[in-house]
């Protein structure tokens, strides 16, 4: 015998077919003084809705092109990839670029799959820091690679629109293997992203 964990305004609501961020769009709007039923708002709680699913749902895709590699010296670099994520903070955007470095051992990963491996990490409420190490990690466990070098430059609104309201550009890194030991590579890979 299962019990019924749905609590009861929510199952009221499945029952109903009533969208919670829907509510929750058109509660916002009169918490700050607006008037849902006016012209060019009417459909704005039924598009916040599907903007927060889609964010929240947005599948990047398969990631399991690998390629077999003899080559182990080199380095791949897959730079300025953009992505937006949400300030787990303050539930306001920031975007990044965003740079992966790796030194393959036996497997080279396609060339598109940095950017659905960025965007999956990206796709959630976040923070910059931990965005770069997720997408490190993911790099090497996908690759095999020990070397995995990850570095994000990101404006976030929650600086520029609120608060001290100044622009600036965050930068974060997650160095792994060799790119946080030896600092010639590490210094020849930012070599590489600065020209």
């Amino acid at each position: 015998m299962t019990m019924n964990t749905v609590e009861p305004q929510a199952a009221a609501e499945e029952e109903s077919g009533a969208d919670p961020l829907v509510d929750l769009a058109q509660r916002l709007l009169k918490e700050i003084g607006e008037d849902p039923e006016r012209d060019g708002l009417r459909q704005t709680p039924e598009r916040f809705a599907r903007w927060w699913r889609e964010f929240i749902d947005y599948d990047p895709g398969t990631i399991d092109t690998l390629f077999e590699t003899t080559t182990t010296s080199q380095m791949v670099v897959v730079s300025d990839i953009r992505v937006w994520s949400l300030c787990e903070h303050h539930l306001l955007p920031f975007n990044c670029s965003v740079d992966i470095a790796y030194r393959p051992t036996k497997r080279l990963l396609g060339l598109s799959k940095f950017a659905r491996v960025a965007h999956r990490h990206a796709h959630r409420l976040q923070v910059q820091e931990r965005l770069v190490a997720d997408i490190a990690q993911e790099v090497a466990d996908i690759t095999g690679a020990e070397d995995v070098a990850v570095i994000a430059k990101g404006e976030h609104l929650c600086m520029t629109m609120r608060g001290i309201k100044a622009s600036a550009e965050m930068t974060s890194t997650s160095f792994l293997g060799a790119f946080g030991d030896d600092s010639a590579l590490r210094g020849e890979l930012l070599a590489l992203l600065r020209s």
